[in-house]
């Protein structure tokens, strides 16, 4: 479904798309120290490291077994300390809290775990909770990449608005991102970048504390808990949704489908037959952590896909592939990946989903 755009998305749309550039070119900046060691390497070393990787994750048990690489996380006891009141709440019970637990991740690698675990800031695990009196189904929200602050992450997604439709809600922090930023100051996170090890162990830590948090939130009584993410976030998501079965519903928003098609959007693999031969490389070595690599577990009427039809960091082809594989709707919004005219026409679409299978309170 494509949602006509109205006479001002119309015209602001050609700006929505130069403005993703723009951030794409600033964000190239931050990052360039990263990606310069990496294209150091010649394309041969390339192939040859991005095989290795393959190969030390390359087990198809992996795949056939999720749990073997993905194992349930044991249960977390947070400690919530409450930051203000629920706006509107009338029972002193209810209220915004921040949440932090240890992580307790352990790297799929023995070899690199030292190094993985290394940065005691990503050892703790941070959401930001709105919680009612009384527990409510619960919304998860997982930020793109170089988000995770609380208040610019409640205004991306819209939280009030996810309380009067009868939700708690979740805000969370990636590895290596907003609370859990590396320590030596770098600017950009460790999850993703060059390093594909850190890609990969990133995914698992990810879906490890996101299956804590869920877990946490059903066990305090939330009769459900889905998840929702733009951008990265959009593609934790879809991969959780090939994960966990107990999820009531999985919504990427934005989403990023494969790290290495945008390696290669990007132009960070060269040309040619080259760049072929390094996307095809790419996929392989993270495809362990792909959420196209497994069948989805939520049904696909509870699936629900949402692209920008002018965004320029993760187009609309990535949306769609996902869509295709979860099996559920499509909504294409005008706008782009930043600036996103049309969003609130996106969220009542989301809002007439819920409504459709019954989700929330409200």
């Amino acid at each position: 479904m494509r949602i006509p755009p109205s006479v001002t998305s119309r015209l602001l749309g050609p700006a929505a798309s130069q403005f993703d550039r723009a951030v794409v070119r600033a964000a190239g900046w931050r990052t360039r120290s990263s990606h310069a060691r990496a294209e150091q390497l010649s394309h041969a070393e390339r192939v040859e490291r991005l095989g290795s990787i393959r190969d030390a994750y390359g087990d198809p048990a992996l795949l056939a077994s999720p749990e073997l690489f993905f194992p349930p996380p044991p249960a977390i006891h947070p400690l919530c300390v409450r930051v203000r009141d629920l706006e509107g709440a009338t029972d002193g019970r209810a209220g915004v809290f921040d949440a932090t637990w240890a992580s307790g991740f352990s790297p799929f690698l023995p070899g690199f775990a030292e190094q993985y675990l290394s940065h005691d800031r990503n050892r703790t695990a941070h959401a930001r909770l709105f919680l009612a009196a009384e527990p409510r189904p619960a919304v998860i929200a997982i930020h793109g990449y170089m988000g995770g602050q609380y208040r610019i992450e409640e205004r991306a997604f819209p939280v009030r608005w996810m309380l009067r439709r009868g939700f708690d809600v979740a805000l969370v922090n990636l590895p290596f991102h907003a609370h859990r930023t590396r320590e030596d100051g770098g600017a950009a996170p460790l999850f993703p970048g060059s390093d594909p090890r850190y890609t990969i162990e990133g995914c698992r830590q990810a879906v490890h504390d996101l299956r804590g948090l869920a877990g946490y939130l059903r066990g305090r009584g939330a009769p459900s808990a889905g998840v929702m993410g733009m951008s990265l976030g959009g593609y934790t998501t879809a991969l959780l949704a090939t994960l966990d079965a107990d999820l009531s519903f999985a919504i990427p928003i934005i989403p990023l489908a494969s790290f290495a098609d945008f390696a290669r959007e990007q132009g960070r693999l060269g040309s040619g037959a080259e760049a072929d031969e390094q996307h095809k490389a790419f996929e392989d070595a993270v495809r362990v952590v792909s959420p196209l690599a497994r069948p989805s577990l939520v049904t696909k009427e509870r699936t629900l896909t949402l692209a920008a039809s002018h965004d320029q960091i993760t187009p609309a082809r990535h949306a769609e592939r996902l869509a295709a594989h979860l099996g559920g709707r499509l909504v294409i919004f005008p706008g782009g990946h930043l600036l996103q005219f049309g969003r609130g026409d996106a969220f009542r679409e989301i809002g007439k989903f819920w409504r459709q299978n019954a989700l929330g309170g409200g």
